[in-house]
């Protein structure tokens, strides 16, 4: 395992102490979890953008159409 050594205003460093000990956490294992997420994005961003691509193509391409007609919120929400 890689240690990092990082720079950080004195206050921030406390503040960041009080939050982890909150969470039972140390300041260590916090910044280790959100590299590991930062590290992640990319691949989480394409999963997204994949299932928004899923959900999308076939709405696109839907004949179902509605010929100009459009409803109001009340006509939407009405029982």
């Amino acid at each position: 395992m890689a240690n990092l050594t990082i720079s950080v205003s004195d206050e921030v460093l406390k503040r960041a102490r009080i939050r982890a000990l909150k969470e039972n956490r140390s300041v260590n294992a916090m910044l280790g979890q959100y590299l590991e997420e930062y590290a992640q994005m990319d691949e989480v961003q394409r999963h997204r953008q994949r299932a928004l691509q899923i959900v999308l193509t076939p709405a696109a391409q839907c004949r179902c159409g509605r010929n100009g007609k459009t409803w109001s919120r009340d006509e939407l929400h009405e029982r």
